[in-house]
């Protein structure tokens, strides 16, 4: 947790490295629901203890606004009033896996990018590392996951 993540960039690839890692748990679950709807639950929670559902429903909803600029595909998504995403399973069948999987790791990066605005970087990465504490989220790459990155 000593890397300062401070750029889009690096927002971009702790949230690939995110999604890589739930792309990997899924395969041991239920594949119906995307990586980065798995990512967005997964934080849900956490989230709503520290901004509440508003918080977290407007938070989630300026991430996917600043997404859709990049990838209009993600206009059918919507942030429930739970603060979960719904109909990306729409968008998934109309656009290629791999727009789907950019637009996955652009929302998570959006969202990474305003945590780190609001919260600020020690918090970000120690909410993360609470989310998933068997992944190491500590700036390094491991062998294991750029074996992961270059087989997608």
């Amino acid at each position: 947790m000593e890397k300062e993540i401070v750029s889009l960039p690096e927002s971009r690839h702790l949230a690939q490295r995110l999604l890589t890692y739930e792309a990997v748990a899924g395969e041991n679950s239920e594949p119906a629901e995307s990586a980065a709807f798995r990512v967005c639950a997964k934080l849900r929670r956490p989230l709503t203890i520290l901004a509440g559902v508003a918080g977290f429903r407007s938070l989630l909803s300026r991430a996917l606004t600043l997404a859709r600029a990049e990838v209009p595909s993600l206009s059918a998504v919507q942030v429930a009033a739970d603060g979960s995403l719904e109909g990306l399973d729409e968008v998934e069948p109309q656009i290629d896996k791999g727009q789907a999987r950019d637009g996955g790791a652009i929302l998570i990066a959006q969202l990474i990018g305003l945590l780190l605005t609001f919260i600020g970087e020690g918090l970000t990465l120690r909410l993360i590392q609470d989310v998933w504490p068997e992944a190491a989220f500590n700036g390094r790459v491991s062998e294991e996951e750029r074996t992961l990155e270059r087989t997608r």
